[in-house]
C-alpha cells in the first residue's frame, strides 16, 4: 500500500486538472502554436488582429483599439510596425477630414489571405463548437464585469 507522501509524489493525471488548469494549458499551447505560424508569415498576434478587424473596411486607430480590448498606446505602436511593413496605411477619413483612419494594403490584404485561416490550422474539430464558444465568451464577460 502506497504511503501518503508517495502518492503526491505522482503527477495529477490531465483529467483530473481543474477547469482553469485545463483552460491556462490550452491558451498556453495555442498561442504557442499561432506565434509558431504567425512568426512563418513575418507577423506578430497583435497585427492578426488589427488585419482581422480591417477585414470589412476601414477603423480608426481607437476603434480597432476598442475591438482589440488594448489600450490606445498599444494600438499605435502595433500600427505603426504594420505600417513599416507595409501591411496597413493611415490616411484622411473621407467623410471626416479630421479623423485618421487604417486600411489594409494590397501587401496586407496578401498577408491576410495567407494566414487567416491559423485557427483552422492550428485548433483540433471541437465537438459542440459553439456551445464551447458560448462558455469561452461566457467566462470573458464575466471577468469583463469584475474590472
Amino acid at each position: 500500500m502506497p504511503t501518503p507522501a508517495a502518492h503526491h509524489d505522482r503527477p495529477v493525471a490531465e483529467h483530473d486538472w481543474s477547469t482553469g488548469r485545463l483552460l491556462s494549458t490550452a491558451a498556453r499551447m495555442v498561442e504557442q502554436a499561432w506565434s509558431e505560424r504567425l512568426d512563418r508569415a513575418g507577423l506578430t498576434h497583435a497585427g492578426l488582429i488589427v488585419l482581422h478587424h480591417l477585414e470589412h473596411g476601414s477603423a480608426s486607430q481607437a476603434e480597432l483599439a476598442r475591438l482589440a480590448r488594448v489600450e490606445a498606446q498599444t494600438m499605435s505602436r502595433t500600427v505603426d510596425r504594420l505600417v513599416r511593413e507595409g501591411l496597413v496605411e493611415r490616411g484622411s477619413d473621407p467623410a471626416d477630414r479630421r479623423r485618421h483612419v487604417v486600411s489594409r494594403t494590397a501587401a496586407g490584404e496578401r498577408a491576410w489571405s495567407t494566414i487567416h485561416d491559423v485557427e483552422s490550422d492550428v485548433f483540433p474539430d471541437i465537438p459542440n463548437e459553439e456551445g464551447f464558444r458560448t462558455t469561452l465568451l461566457a467566462i470573458i464577460h464575466a471577468l469583463e464585469q469584475t474590472d
